[in-house]
């Protein structure tokens, strides 16, 4: 290592605000999210046990998804609903910022932004997953697992589900009341593809003239002073718009008033579309 970048390496460590404020670029540009890679395909899955599954990498975050269907007996007032239930895992190899034991106030707040992303989208209608009215309906299973944290997980989870529901085909017998779970090719959920959507986030570090970050990293989320993250449709529209401060103890995804600081949110949600096409291609 060249004594100039021990010297940037120390100077980071020991003085982390002012080395953001000094070195805005980051290795990309500040406004420019990291492009993810996935890994799914509908005969070979990331895994093979699983009805539907993704692997997804942005940058050096890296979240595994997985798809499990399940029959379950209709809600008596929805007798021709389904039921999806998203969840995250972030667990402590994944970072040494978690820690063993049960989920994190993190992960469970991840997973209700997670739920609220499908429910606002609409992507899978539940009615879709109806198999005989009041008798039986699916019940998707969507875990995404974190493998790697380096910040953001959020959008890094949201493509993983999108990609493994976009895979997951699972198909039910009535009459012999079997799920069938081979390795091929199967019907596919009815998923709302016009309403597949992509989330994008920011954050704000600096003062009275702040710097707006798109997709930070886990160097960055401890020195953000606010975020935003926005959903955006594939065709462009905002599904929902969260604000948050980043406390010392809650990682940033804290609820926080509309008074709080989180720079321009017109430019964020300009960004956000613009930058969602790009993320929309990793689909097709």
């Amino acid at each position: 290592m060249s004594s100039d970048a021990l010297r940037a390496q120390i100077f980071q460590r020991l003085h982390p605000h002012a080395y953001l404020e000094a070195v805005p670029c980051r290795g990309r540009q500040t406004r420019w999210t990291r492009i993810p890679r996935m890994a799914r395909r509908v005969c070979q899955r990331s895994i093979s046990t699983a009805d539907g599954s993704a692997l997804v990498r942005m940058g050096k975050t890296i979240v595994v998804c997985g798809v499990k269907a399940e029959i379950a007996e209709p809600e008596l007032d929805s007798p021709d609903l389904g039921f999806i239930v998203p969840n995250i895992d972030l667990p402590a190899m994944c970072s040494p910022k978690f820690k063993p034991g049960p989920p994190s106030e993190e992960a469970q707040v991840l997973s209700e932004r997670l739920n609220d992303a499908l429910v606002r989208s609409n992507i899978l209608p539940l009615d879709t997953l109806c198999i005989s009215s009041g008798r039986a309906a699916w019940c998707l299973y969507i875990d995404a697992t974190c493998l790697n944290y380096d910040g953001n997980a959020f959008d890094a989870a949201l493509v993983a589900i999108m990609a493994a529901l976009g895979n997951s085909a699972p198909t039910f017998d009535l009459d012999t009341s079997t799920t069938t779970c081979g390795r091929d090719v199967r019907v596919p959920l009815s998923l709302n593809k016009i309403r597949r959507v992509v989330g994008l986030s920011f954050g704000c570090v600096g003062g009275s003239t702040p710097t707006l970050l798109a997709d930070p990293t886990s160097f960055e989320e401890p020195l953000l002073t606010a975020t935003v993250s926005i959903v955006v449709d594939i065709e462009g529209g905002v599904v929902s718009v969260e604000r948050g401060t980043m406390g010392e103890n809650d990682g940033g995804q804290g609820e926080t008033s509309a008074s709080q600081d989180t720079g321009s949110l017109g430019e964020c949600i300009l960004m956000a579309k613009e930058r969602a096409v790009v993320l929309h291609k990793l689909f097709e």
